[in-house]
């Protein structure tokens, strides 16, 4: 107890006794003790003046915070549908065979703990699973062998990218590969650190904000609003302004930012700082996922050196007046903090639950203050927008959607990684680009977004015809669609619901049960269309855009490829009749909750 309260003291005291950074306070106890003691729960109450079920409450929400021990060595194997087509099974297999411990288990002994995770970024180069922080990739059982023998061995986890690791990046020490497949002309055309924030000098915010919106730049994290007039709303509030860089890419699929913070860190950094410029505020948050905690020590370094070059701190590049800082805050593990409301909460150290809105966050964000939250990409786009231009930006891509857009191409291809392109291309030219033959549907902007057929290869990748944040997964025609993608899809929209919405709680695992007993030839047809009924339920009375789309994978599925799900029903057993009953549907899913479902 005595060592426990002088770590939470310090730890506590690190942070400035500010309950706002409850999580990196959690993150710290969990990575010196491997979880949290509920002891540390109660020290840390006390010394927040907070009490325990407010520290509870955020500790239980967040996938990588356990009460429980999780082992010396603690494995997450990424288990999404694409980390499914390229050999999950049998690296779980191979984890179980030379620990003797199934996954959800720890050893006896505390040495190794198996757990399954969402999708951890690195669609790119599955199989992949997180130890102990840091990423390991293209995993094989050799490797999986080779790994367990070094825990045995009491080998640090530096040591075991060093030894198993296929090429580790030296700089920021793991074996992750950004696997850029194409470089386009905005953000990895030739750039300078600090010429953007240089020519403010000569601008106003006014002007600024003014020069975001004539580059028609929309935001890039999916849902496309005009950045520039997110800035002016939140500009002409009054208060304490943030800027909230969002890097929590937590849809499935979607990598481009891990490769941006890796490749571009400066640029999303200035990006932030010019943001800051526009609206009036200090202070700026990178808000970091859980999963990329392996590069954090790396961006702080080049904080660092951008405050040496006083391209952040006071009167940045001798702008009189211009000051602006940005600290990391790290998540632990919730798709749900994606959405920009839920990433405020959560930053503030809470539950990431989404907001009831309005009031937005430009009126009412970080610590009830005017914040606006871009993505990572698109704060890139501010810096080259700045240095070259709207005009400039704007003679790319298409009418309306000017400037590029880089996709994460993953599934059933020969070249998967990073492409920057300009708006305007075709589903087909992309399959073409990155090597993709016998193609059976292309999954568009993730889980959430819509799975189409080859029939429409030729729309485009434009915010007037298929809009998407980066996540691209080709489908090859060897793949069962309904049981190795679609359910795949509802399982993790189960898994992260944050339990606010019932629609959202009760409704999805109706879906996949209703899933499943089409794909194991127990449904009826009626069962399809009770499915489209209870998904414009979910996007009717949810409140968050996890819980609007969580159907999506069932609905888009089934107006794009019925032929499937008609193939494996058959027709009810009573002169055709046949009634779906929601009470009694929600019922069997609130029971079922209570036995399988984990609510954050």
């Amino acid at each position: 107890m005595d060592n426990i309260e002088i770590f939470i003291k310090e730890v506590v005291g690190k942070y400035g006794k500010d309950s706002a950074r409850l999580m990196d306070i959690l993150a710290e106890v969990q990575n010196e003790f491997k979880y949290i003691p509920c002891d540390a729960v109660s020290l840390i109450a006390k010394e927040l003046k907070l009490s325990k079920v407010d520290v509870e409450q955020t500790l239980s929400f967040y996938h990588f915070f356990s009460e429980k021990p999780v082992g010396k060595y603690a494995v997450y194997l990424n288990n999404s549908a694409v980390a499914c087509m390229m050999g999950h099974e049998e690296i779980a297999n191979a984890f179980e065979k030379e620990t003797g411990i199934k996954f959800g288990e720890v050893l006896k002994d505390g040495l190794v703990g198996l757990f399954d995770t969402a999708c951890i970024g690195m669609n790119d180069q599955e199989p992949a699973a997180i130890i102990n922080g840091i990423v390991f990739t293209k995993l094989n059982p050799q490797k999986v062998k080779e790994l367990v023998n070094g825990f045995k061995a009491g080998k640090t986890i530096q040591e075991l990218v060093k030894e198993y690791g296929d090429g580790a990046n030296t700089e920021i020490k793991t074996e992750v590969k950004n696997n850029i497949r194409k470089k386009g002309p905005v953000l990895f055309s030739e750039y300078t650190s600090g010429n953007a924030l240089k020519k403010l000098a000569g601008l106003t915010p006014e002007q600024v904000i003014s020069e975001i919106k004539n580059s028609n730049l929309r935001g890039r994290g999916g849902a496309g609003f005009p950045t520039g007039l997110k800035w002016e709303f939140c500009s002409k509030n009054k208060g304490e302004k943030y800027v909230i860089c969002n890097a929590d890419e937590g849809e499935p699929g979607t990598f481009k930012d891990r490769v941006l913070l890796t490749e571009l860190p400066y640029m999303i950094f200035e990006g932030m700082a010019i943001g800051g410029y526009a609206i009036g505020a200090k202070q700026g948050i990178l808000y970091l996922r859980g999963e990329y905690f392996y590069m954090k020590s790396y961006l702080e370094k080049v904080l660092s050196e951008m405050r040496k070059k006083n391209f952040l701190g006071n009167n940045i590049a001798g702008k009189q007046g211009f000051s602006f800082d940005i600290r990391i805050q790290l998540g632990a593990g919730a798709y749900v903090c994606g959405e920009e409301s839920a990433l405020i909460e959560s930053a503030e150290g809470k539950r990431g639950e989404p907001r009831n809105r309005p009031p937005f966050p430009v009126e009412n964000g970080y610590k009830n203050q005017p914040t606006i939250v871009n993505n990572v990409e698109t704060l890139c786009s501010t810096v080259r927008i700045i240095e070259k231009g709207a005009d400039w930006y704007k003679k790319i891509g298409t009418e309306k959607s000017s400037g590029t857009k880089v996709l994460s191409i993953s599934g059933d291809c020969k070249f998967p990684g990073v492409y920057e392109i300009e708006w305007g291309m075709s589903i087909k030219e992309m399959l073409e680009m990155c090597g993709a033959e016998n193609v059976q549907a292309v999954q568009v902007a993730g889980p959430s977004g819509i799975c189409i057929p080859p029939k429409m290869f030729d729309r485009k990748i434009a915010n007037e015809d298929l809009c998407t944040g980066g996540s691209m997964i080709v489908i090859g025609k060897n793949r069962n669609l309904l049981k190795d993608v679609v359910h795949n899809f509802m399982e993790f929209f189960i898994d992260e619901s944050c339990g606010s919405c019932v629609p959202c709680r009760a409704l999805t695992p109706v879906l996949k049960n209703k899933l499943e007993n089409i794909i194991d030839g127990k449904g009826v047809k009626q069962d399809i269309d009770d499915m489209l009924k209870l998904a414009k339920t979910m996007k009717d009375l949810n409140r968050c855009g996890l819980g609007q789309t969580a159907a999506n994978p069932v609905i888009t599925t089934i107006e794009n490829f019925r032929e499937k799900y008609e193939a494996l029903v058959k027709e009810p057993k009573v002169d055709g009749v046949y009634e779906f009953d929601m009470k009694a549907a929600v019922k069997e899913s609130c029971e079922a909750a209570k036995r399988e479902v984990k609510i954050h």
